[in-house]
């Protein structure tokens, strides 16, 4: 911001050059300094306006942000377009929800402790760095 201001200082002889009027000769290097000072105030406003706004909304309450203490979207797999199934804790307990283009639905409740079975993935083995673990224990 503080580049902003002193460009804007340095370059104002040549805008009040460029903006008079006079009829004399145009002055290619006036007119080029006069829209990088435009551009870098209206760059200066919008980061100003940006910073504010910023500290203006942060003590407001958005959407997610207020249910975020009693809902928590814990995993969501897409099944294909516009379908997917979600995983939702509210307030201590699961729901399996499915999502399609109609709408959510409700499917089970589910307890954690009993009902999910945790699988090992496989690594894949046609990637980079198992490729580069097989040809170091080959040499």
């Amino acid at each position: 911001m503080k580049v902003a201001v002193s460009a804007l200082l340095f370059l104002l002889p040549s805008i009040a050059s460029a903006a008079d009027g006079s009829g004399q000769q145009f002055s290619f290097m006036a007119s080029f300094l006069q829209m990088i000072a435009a551009l870098a105030l209206v760059v200066g406003l919008i980061l100003v306006t940006w910073h504010f706004s910023g500290k203006l909304m942060k003590g407001l309450p958005v959407g997610h942000q207020m249910l975020s203490k009693h809902i928590r979207l814990i995993e969501t797999r897409y099944l294909g377009p516009k379908r997917a199934l979600m995983l939702v804790e509210v307030s201590g307990e699961y729901l399996l929800l499915s999502s399609s283009e109609t709408g959510l639905a409700f499917i089970k409740q589910i307890d954690m402790l009993e009902e999910i079975e945790v699988i090992e993935e496989k690594p894949d083995q046609s990637s980079f760095s198992t490729l580069l673990a097989r040809l170091r224990q080959t040499s």
